[in-house]
């Protein structure tokens, strides 16, 4: 049961309430200093990781991931220095995924979401709009032995898979609405991403299908939540992460609308 609401105005119960809760201020000051401190140490901790891995940004480096290796070309997304795409990954690893299942990855960058999807036994179909990720992804997928699960496409969002149902469908968009200044800000920024995302996705999912996305408060995912929301989806929160500088939540998107098409 949750905790009652009481009005600003008007009732003992409510004067109770707030002596209650001045009673406390000083219980809690303690409690809030010392997550004071830990959030100050975060950031510290959190201004050397990037200044350490940001040495790794916009180079050919290899990262691992779960015990996976990923090659990242210069001018694809870092799914490990950004983190989203680390933490979509790791949740994949333990989604439930049917055996025969069929997956698309939007906006796939280095492959990784596409990667983790086909190792529970997903067949997979990843896009990019930037030639250099299609290249990274394919690397990768050869890497990991995963290129009969894999189909890589080049092309915008959905329209190299038009006419095509997934029942699963994995986007880590760009967090900020912009004209990008070169291929490896696509993954930063983009133009009409999310109203196209969202007027699209009904078509593109298989009936009791969904899509995972992953947002952060660094950025304008509030608007592709309102987007969605107006096309009638259903949308829940499947895992939330607290990183000190950002939270990170990844949502699960249902349609309600009832297929007469299929």
């Amino acid at each position: 049961m949750g905790r009652p609401f009481y009005p600003d105005h008007g009732t003992e119960r409510e004067k109770l309430g707030i002596m209650r809760r001045d009673s406390q201020t000083k219980d809690r000051k303690k409690p809030n200093l010392g997550r004071r401190i830990a959030a100050s140490l975060m950031r510290f901790w959190l201004t050397l990781r990037y200044r350490w891995l940001s040495r790794r940004y916009g180079k050919l480096v290899v990262e691992e991931i779960h015990g996976l290796p990923l090659v990242i070309l210069p001018d694809v997304f870092n799914p490990v220095l950004l983190r989203s795409g680390e933490q979509l990954a790791r949740f994949i690893d333990s989604y439930d995924i049917s055996r025969e299942s069929t997956v698309l990855d939007l906006g796939t960058g280095s492959g990784v979401g596409a990667i983790f999807a086909a190792r529970r036994s997903a067949f997979v179909t990843a896009v990019d709009l930037n030639p250099s990720a299609v290249r990274c992804a394919r690397i990768n997928t050869i890497l990991n032995d995963l290129e009969e699960r894999i189909t890589l496409l080049h092309g915008d969002l959905f329209e190299p898979v038009q006419g095509c149902q997934f029942d699963l469908i994995l986007f880590n968009p760009p967090f900020y609405i912009g004209k990008p200044a070169d291929e490896l800000d696509r993954a930063w920024r983009g133009e009409e991403i999310f109203e196209r995302f969202a007027s699209e996705l009904h078509s593109a999912l298989a009936p009791g299908g969904c899509a995972l996305l992953i947002l952060s408060t660094d950025g304008e995912g509030e608007a592709l939540l309102a987007l969605l929301h107006a096309e009638g989806f259903n949308i829940s929160i499947a895992e939330k992460v607290d990183l000190i500088n950002e939270v990170m939540t990844i949502y699960e998107v249902t349609s309600s609308k009832k297929r007469t098409d299929v």
